[in-house]
């Protein structure tokens, strides 16, 4: 009967580590409601998954170039470090100027509203519009 409950035991905490291992490991993960890709012009998107975002630039239907960063998401901030793979200024000058979110490495941004269409962002007057892509 001692071993009957042993393996109750040992199933029951297999079921719950795996169910908690599961619900960890959704798509999207911190993410929230900025989860999926935004488009802020027709060459200017965004999009967040887990804890990292990208920034792409698009021309002539071609990806001019791409950023990534790491993201988190607290309460009505959202904060971003970038990063540059191939360690080129162009990269900064996407972020900094195209996008005009400063500074590069560590950018903080107000959530002004998100919602399934739209994703409003502000930093010091200055306002982004996004919208679900």
């Amino acid at each position: 009967m001692a071993n009957y409950y042993k393996h109750l035991i040992l199933l029951t905490s297999s079921i719950f580590l795996l169910t908690s291992a599961l619900s960890s490991c959704q798509e999207g993960g911190d993410a929230g409601d900025l989860l999926g890709q935004w488009r802020l012009t027709d060459s200017q998107y965004i999009s967040f998954s887990g804890t990292i975002a990208s920034f792409r630039s698009i021309s002539d239907n071609q990806l001019k170039s791409e950023v990534f960063a790491k993201f988190q998401h607290k309460g009505d901030s959202l904060f971003m470090q970038c990063s540059s793979i191939n360690q080129i200024k162009a990269d900064t000058t996407m972020v900094e100027d195209e996008y005009g979110m400063k500074p590069f490495t560590n950018i903080r941004l107000r959530i002004d509203a998100v919602d399934g269409d739209r994703l409003l962002l502000s930093k010091d007057g200055q306002h982004w519009a996004f919208e679900k892509y």
